[in-house]
This record gives structure tokens, sequence and C-alpha cells, in this order.
């Protein structure tokens, strides 16, 4: 068994929680982790962008061989985005 294999079949249970909860809901709770790395301090606010960086990467790798281009680069220039923003708010220069 592959390696992608694996990792789809162990998010296949955490992919039909997420899809079991109201849509409102979910990105309610995006934009509150989003809220909280924006407005919290320091090592709180990379944190949150962390946790972000990491759902964002979960899911692009889930969705990778059924992107096309132009989504692949979009969706990794906001994983990058978001764990630059991650970065410079755990270590700030």
């Amino acid at each position: 068994m592959s390696f992608r294999s694996r990792v789809e079949h162990a998010s296949y249970p955490w992919v039909e929680r997420l899809r079991a909860v109201p849509r409102p809901v979910a990105i309610g709770g995006f934009i509150a982790l989003l809220a909280v790395g924006i407005l919290a301090p320091r090592p709180w606010a990379g944190i949150a962008f962390l946790l972000v960086s990491l759902f964002v990467g979960w899911l692009l790798y889930l969705t990778w061989e059924r992107l096309t281009l132009p989504e692949r680069l979009m969706r990794t220039a906001v994983l990058v985005l978001a764990l630059a923003v991650a970065v410079v708010r755990i270590f700030p220069s």
C-alpha cells in the first residue's frame, strides 16, 4: 500500500466528519482560526496560522491529483503564504 493510499484511507473518517458539519459552521470555524491568527499575541497567532497551514496542506495533498495546474498553483501559494505568516508570527525578527 502506497503512502498516498494510506493517508487517504486514514483521512476518510475525518473528511466524512467534516462533510457532516454544516458548511456555515465549518467556514465560521476556519474564519475564527484566521481571526485568532491575526488578532492574538505573538506565539498564539503563529500557532493558529500553523494550524491553518496544516489544514490547507492536508486538503491540498488529498485533492492534488484532481486539480488543474492553476488550481494547484493558487492553493500552493495560499499554503506558502500561511506558512510564512506562521513563521513570522512565531519567530519575529
